[in-house]
């Protein structure tokens, strides 16, 4: 029988087990030009017992910022101090990979650099709801959406963020396809109403995270790149009235690629998991579905099952940095701080104790 505790090929790389660190927004890229700072290098050597590490969403451009003092990988500055992050992670033998994420309509022009940038996204349709900013928090604005030239320039983003990332010493990408952000926003049925080759339909929704596929594979190596989706999680304001199709669609574009991985942000339709295991021929990461969001231990039995090849977790990542260890031997497991989740010092972020022999 297979357990987490058993190596596993992740595109080109063999990961030591199959416990992975799911992607985490911390809010703490206070380095030049949002930068990563020292304290993220030690945040995440500190994980490097991963199987694989998959960082907080990256930015590939300065307009799909979406919060607060997150990082990006568009500039050389940028590279550099992700440099010293990877770096640290491989002294420890780790496997990291970056996750882009362009959050597209999910951002305010109160947080750009910039004054003079608009959101962009599929359709200029406003997500309920509003961002934190600088001056507090303000609605959603009306994306500008994305003309021919406009989506030519986000798959040229993609794709030259995901060179950056090889160039910074990253083992791969995830590009980010969930939670609501752009990818999943032209996946959608609510925030895509286009009626041209990037809508209108299953084939014209899906594109734009095939063609994003596509030419980063083309760039770093199909087997360095993994994608995330999350079927059926409505966060910040998605609608997927026809999901399954859509997702089966899409694997049936993605298989011939090569992907390292397809990473699943379960949803509410639990039923479906089985499916796009049973589609997808590459390997699998999943992040099980919990009506309070909190994947706990025993989600390792999905590994044993075969219902996975990979099981992420977040917030046990968050508060226990040797969570794999931890597994090992059944806990015990440190608490998460949530109030120091996002922005801070080190407390809440590199400070939470290991297990002592």
């Amino acid at each position: 029988m297979t357990t987490a505790f058993d190596p596993v090929r992740i595109g080109r790389y063999e990961a030591g087990n199959r416990v992975a660190m799911a992607p985490m927004t911390r809010s703490r890229a206070y380095g030049e030009g949002a930068s990563p700072t020292d304290l993220t290098a030690i945040y995440y050597s500190q994980r490097a017992g991963a199987g694989l590490i998959i960082t907080e969403g990256i930015q590939p451009s300065p307009v799909g910022q979406g919060y607060m003092a997150t990082p990006g990988l568009h500039s050389a500055t940028q590279v550099a101090a992700w440099r010293k992050v990877t770096e640290a992670v491989h002294a420890r033998g780790g496997l990291i990979f970056a996750q882009l994420m362009h959050t597209g309509r999910i951002g305010h022009p109160g947080l750009y650099a910039s004054g003079s940038l608009t959101p962009v996204g599929a359709s200029p349709v406003p997500a309920a709801g509003q961002a934190f900013t600088p001056d507090g928090m303000r609605d959603f604005v009306v994306p500008e959406e994305l003309d021919a030239d406009g989506i030519a320039e986000t798959i040229a983003d993609f794709t030259g963020a995901a060179r950056n990332a090889i160039e910074a010493g990253f083992d791969g990408v995830e590009l980010h396809g969930a939670n609501g952000y752009l990818l999943h926003q032209f996946l959608s049925t609510n925030a895509n109403l286009r009626d041209d080759e990037w809508g209108a339909s299953i084939a014209g929704r899906i594109r734009l995270t095939v063609e994003v596929a596509r030419s980063v594979a083309e760039a770093i190596g199909a087997d360095r790149v993994g994608l995330r989706i999350s079927p059926t999680v409505t966060i910040n304001d998605i609608v997927e009235d026809d999901h399954r199709e859509t997702y089966l669609a899409l694997i049936d574009e993605l298989n011939p690629l090569g992907l390292a991985y397809l990473h699943i942000g379960e949803g509410p339709d639990t039923e479906f998991t089985p499916m796009l295991r049973e589609r997808w021929t590459g390997t699998l990461i999943l992040n099980p579905y919990t009506p309070d969001g909190f994947t706990g231990p025993e989600a390792l039995k999905l590994v044993e099952t075969g219902a996975t090849d990979l099981v992420s977790y977040g917030r046990l990542f968050m508060a226990n940095p040797d969570l794999v260890d931890r597994l090992r031997v059944g806990g015990p497991f440190n608490t998460p701080d949530y109030s120091k989740a996002y922005g801070g010092d080190h407390v809440g972020y590199t400070d939470y104790p290991v297990l002592t022999s």
